[in-house]
């Protein structure tokens, strides 16, 4: 099962979820406990999540013990397995980070109500004891999409697609829209993975793109592999994704989408610790500071830097939603009326490009 999958409308309920107090006297000692699809040294997603870990034990010190993770756990029963173990073993409260442990994390809630469970980009909360987080990635695409709009040569710019569900297809459409309103003249190539981690085949989708004639590069997925292709070749530029890849700046990786975790993971023990933990369903964004804009190098121009930081600014404020009518869909009809935002449930159950992109979306 993929890590992140198709969100309905009727899933959703962001930010109106919340139970009762778990501890409400608070706790001197908390026991918070990891669980990773991929490696800690993936360079990308997991990696980040791990960051966030160490940031919290950091921050609270001899309060908090997060020195219990495991990596590399398949989704499915295995997660299961795990999870009853760490459960066994004390945790207080177990961050599952990827998508396809939602049923587990929901199956071994119910029977361990006394440990709090929270779980990465799902939607199901069946039990008061699991919550669910998620973050805006699709804020940072556009902030790509402008870069790459402005500094492609060939017009052709390129997606890494890992799996065909709402969080990519939500990131093409936003890396696309971006790039075609600074330059009407760009075409976009997708190439799904259809995996998460895999270098060889990140690579062999950065190489075929590149082949192609596509000069930016963006990718979904989760390794540095598309980046270490793209430094291949000269003038070819792309991005950090989930982590900030700085071993490929300043060029090809001209900027980054960062996964900031740590505040959330601070928060959420930090209210185990003083008693007001409660039930919640968030995602954040830019604002939020859980989306963070890397570093836009000299890989790129003066007026390109100053174009793309404007735009994450007015995401940042609130006076720039990317996805802002008329939009069209991809077979022409009306998503979008003129100066309309598109509804957090439309974006978290998108199956459908947008209008202007010729790709086809895998079934």
């Amino acid at each position: 099962m993929n890590r992140r999958m198709m969100m309905t409308t009727a899933a959703l309920g962001l930010g109106l979820a919340f139970g009762g107090s778990a501890n409400a006297a608070g706790m001197d000692k908390v026991k918070a406990c990891f669980v990773y699809v991929g490696p800690v040294g993936d360079g990308g997603w997991t990696y980040q999540h791990d960051q966030g870990r160490l940031a919290l034990q950091a921050e609270y010190g001899d309060k908090v013990d997060a020195s219990t993770y495991q990596e590399n756990v398949p989704e499915g029963a295995d997660s299961a397995r795990v999870l009853t173990q760490m459960a066994l073993g004390g945790c207080n409260i177990i961050f599952t980070t990827s998508f396809g442990y939602m049923d587990a994390t929901n199956e071994v809630a119910a029977k361990f109500p006394n440990v709090m469970f929270e779980h990465a980009t799902g939607f199901k909360r069946d039990h008061a004891n699991v919550s669910t987080y998620n973050a805006r990635f699709y804020e940072g695409r556009t902030v790509q999409g402008t870069i790459a709009g402005l500094s492609t040569k060939s017009n052709k710019i390129g997606y890494i697609g890992s799996f065909p569900i709402p969080e990519v297809i939500m990131g093409v459409n936003a890396y696309y829209l971006a790039a075609k309103k600074v330059n009407p003249d760009v075409e976009l190539s997708v190439v799904w993975a259809l995996t998460w981690f895999d270098p060889a085949k990140e690579a062999d989708a950065a190489k075929a793109m590149i082949e192609q004639g596509v000069d930016v590069v963006a990718a979904h997925t989760d390794s540095t592999a598309p980046l270490a292709e793209a430094a291949k070749t000269p003038g070819v530029i792309g991005f950090g994704q989930a982590s900030d890849m700085t071993a490929y700046k300043p060029s090809p990786r001209v900027s980054s989408i960062i996964d900031n975790w740590a505040p959330y993971y601070i928060e959420r023990v930090g209210a185990m610790l003083d008693g007001t933990y409660a039930q919640s369903d968030t995602w954040a964004g830019i604002k939020d500071g859980e989306v963070e804009i890397g570093e836009i190098t000299d890989g790129v121009s003066a007026e390109v830097k100053a174009a793309a930081e404007a735009v994450r600014d007015a995401i940042s404020a609130g006076t720039l939603h990317p996805f802002t009518g008329p939009i069209n869909k991809q077979d022409g009809s009306v998503w979008l009326t003129e100066g309309q935002t598109a509804p957090d449930g439309d974006l978290l159950g998108m199956n459908f490009y947008v209008e202007g992109i010729t790709a086809e979306i895998p079934q």
